[in-house]
Formats: structure tokens, C-alpha cells, sequence
């Protein structure tokens, strides 16, 4: 997906809802924003009326136990990875998102309920032209047997995603999928977070999983899915890491173009790619998407150019 220009949301959404762990009630705000503003989330309700920024950045991420949190000492907003996969896999370049609590609400457990609100007050077409991060080298990142990497493409942001769990009900499962905003639409955006019932207890005291439920988990008991329902793909549980995956990179401040391959990774690792990424100036080149016009018929094409 190479587009011209940035966007932004033709007017405000509201949502609200309660935190997968903090169980916390939280209202969300998106706003519109300016371009090249990119994502920041306005943390609101802070002691004494305080409130703070805070860019939607892998520099600003300050833990991925179990979530990505940005911010710190308090002055944080947790579990953003599945609205930012929201505004990745549908293009939303620039986009303030004020939260009054220290969890964004985790809906269903989904993008989707995300999805529907961008969907129902649609996209604007900005001024600026949208710009690329482009991989131009291999970065890879290992922990035992797991690995994430990024590699260069010609176009387009593919990603591969691979997990691989002891449990028949999961196993090992991959999906590939090149992203935009239909194959996001469609594949990725309605697939849930999921989690063990052996391991509530362990997460419960640890302050984790307070507001989980099946009604916003996909819930497994052994080699068993207890949701009434079920699932909503086979592959629901790889689906899901890949929503993450697209959440977790969106913090790279603009889109990529390459190729994002991981084997049973998660949002540390996710994260840690990036740094590996632009730790080295060589490893990738910013670029511009410019409009162009091809005679004879002068239509509008795209062309690429460094910044």
C-alpha cells in the first residue's frame, strides 16, 4: 500500500470501555490532526489535573510484558498496540488519541471495534505527502529460538509471522499477509487476544488480567477453547500476533516498506527490531511519496523520492 498523501479522520470518535489488565474504566477521544503531527496519545486524569503527550514512538515504550506501554513513572498509557494496528492497517497517518485512564479499553480484544469507528466517520486527504521508512538492510533480532527481523522490499510492507505453542488447540501456526487496508480489514482486524486459564492466578497476582473475560479473550483450558462461540478464524491465535505485530511496528513513526519475518516473537521483540533497525542510518532511508504525471494521458502515478 504506497499512498500519495497523508491522512488524518474527517472528525473525532469516542469509545469507551474497561482495560484487558488495569480493569480500569477508560474514555478514548481520537482526534483529527495536523500533518506530519503523526500519533501522540494525550494522557489525561493524572494527579492534580495533569496531563501529557506522549508520541506514539519505539523510543517511548517503556514495557512489553504482555503489552506495549508508552510512557513512564506513572505518566504511561498501556495495551496501544491494537488501536495503532487500527490506524496502520487502515492508513491513519496523523491522530491524537486522548485516554483519561492508564489503559486504552480493549473492546472485544480486537481491532475491530476500532476499525468500525475509523470506517463510520471515514479518512481525510492531507496536504502533505506521505512519507516511507524503507528498509535497505537485514536487522535481526534472536532470544533461544525465537527471532523477529526486518528485511528490504521493493514495496509494499509484507509481514510473515510465525508462532508455535505445545497446545493442540494452537500448535504452529503462520501467516503471511501483505498489508492494506482491505487484507487488514479482512484477515487481521477481528482476531483476539488470547490467554491460558492455567496461568490466570500467576497473571492476576502479578497485576495483569484483571479485566479479562470471554468476552474479550479467547480463553483456553488445555488443548481446549472455552468461548462459547469458538473462534472466528482456525488461525485466530497467529492472526493475532500479527495484529500485534503491525501495532507494535506502527511505532516506527511511519510506514515501512520491507518485509517483517518473526518466529514466535511478541511485543519486546517487536519492538526491539525497530531499535536494531535505526540504530545504524545505514540500515534504512526515509522517503517521499510524490504524485507524477506520465504523458502521453497524464495520469496521476506515484514516484519515490529520498528525503
Amino acid at each position: 500500500m504506497i499512498a500519495a498523501k497523508q491522512t488524518t479522520l474527517r472528525e473525532r470518535i469516542v469509545l469507551s470501555g474497561a482495560g484487558v489488565h488495569s480493569n480500569a474504566p477508560a474514555r478514548l477521544v481520537i482526534h483529527p490532526s495536523e500533518p506530519n503531527s503523526g500519533v501522540s496519545f494525550l494522557r489525561t486524569g493524572l494527579s492534580g489535573g495533569r496531563e501529557r503527550m506522549i508520541e506514539a514512538k519505539y523510543s517511548h515504550v517503556s514495557m512489553t510484558e504482555l503489552c506495549t506501554v508508552l510512557g513512564a513513572q506513572g505518566e504511561s498509557v498501556s495495551t496501544v498496540e491494537h488501536l495503532l494496528a487500527a490506524f496502520s492497517g487502515l492508513g491513519v497517518d496523523n491522530a491524537i488519541v486522548e485516554v483519561d485512564g492508564p489503559e486504552l479499553p480493549i473492546m472485544d480484544g480486537s481491532a475491530a471495534a476500532f476499525v468500525e469507528a475509523i470506517d463510520q466517520v471515514g479518512l481525510v486527504q492531507q496536504s502533505a505527502s506521505r512519507r516511507y521508512i524503507k528498509v535497505l538492510k537485514p536487522v535481526r533480532i534472536e532470544n533461544g529460538r525465537s527471532f523477529s527481523e526486518l528485511r528490504p522490499a521493493d514495496r509494499g510492507f509484507r509481514l510473515e509471522v510465525e508462532i508455535d505453542f505445545a497446545t493442540g488447540a494452537i500448535g504452529r501456526q503462520k501467516k503471511v499477509i501483505d498489508l492494506d487496508p482491505a487484507n487488514f480489514r479482512r484477515e487481521i482486524s477481528r482476531a483476539r487476544t488470547f490467554g491460558f486459564l492455567a496461568d490466570v492466578e500467576r497473571l492476576w497476582k502479578a497485576g495483569f488480567a484483571l479485566g479479562a473475560s470471554l468476552e474479550n479473550t479467547v480463553a483456553l483450558d488445555g488443548d481446549k477453547v472455552v468461548n462459547p462461540g469458538g473462534l472466528r478464524y482456525a488461525d485466530e491465535f497467529v492472526r493475532h500476533k500479527t495484529l500485534d505485530a503491525i501495532g507494535d511496528l506502527a511505532l516506527a513513526g511511519s510506514p515501512i516498506i520491507g518485509c517483517y519475518r518473526s518466529f514466535c516473537g511478541g511485543h519486546k521483540m517487536n519492538v526491539s527490531v525497530l531499535e536494531a533497525l535505526f540504530a545504524d542510518r545505514a540500515n534504512y532511508q526515509i522517503i517521499e511519496a510524490q504524485p507524477r504525471r506520465e504523458a502521453p494521458r497524464a495520469e496521476l502515478g506515484l514516484a519515490l523520492r529520498a528525503v
